[in-house]
């Protein structure tokens, strides 16, 4: 995290917020979607902000627990989630499954 980055998550701005938001939406959003009431404890940006200050202060929110907010992080890296719904199912449409990319089975 670059020390910009590190001085807004800090700031007592970013405390206020995110405590509003888990305030006004006190259960993780991931986990209410799977019937599953478990509080949240993070206050996440919707949309990476990318270091950007306007949507890093003024971008949507959504509240997250810990485990939610983490595989979350990796599923932006990689470009898509791995999360299933109850048939075992990518619940995620850019998952490479709906989109083609699935690697070729090796031959041998």
């Amino acid at each position: 995290m670059t020390p910009d980055l590190r001085k807004m998550y800090g700031s007592g701005r970013w405390r206020k917020r995110s405590k509003v938001q888990l305030q006004q939406e006190p259960w993780c959003r991931s986990c209410l979607a799977r019937g599953e009431p478990v509080p949240a404890t993070i206050a996440d940006h919707i949309h990476p902000h990318k270091g950007d200050e306007h949507q890093f202060w003024f971008g949507a929110l959504q509240s997250l627990c810990r485990p939610c907010h983490e595989s979350g992080k990796f599923a932006e890296a990689r470009g898509f989630s791995n999360e299933v719904d109850a048939s075992g199912m990518p619940v995620d449409k850019r998952h490479p499954i709906y989109v083609g990319r699935l690697p070729r089975e090796r031959r041998t």
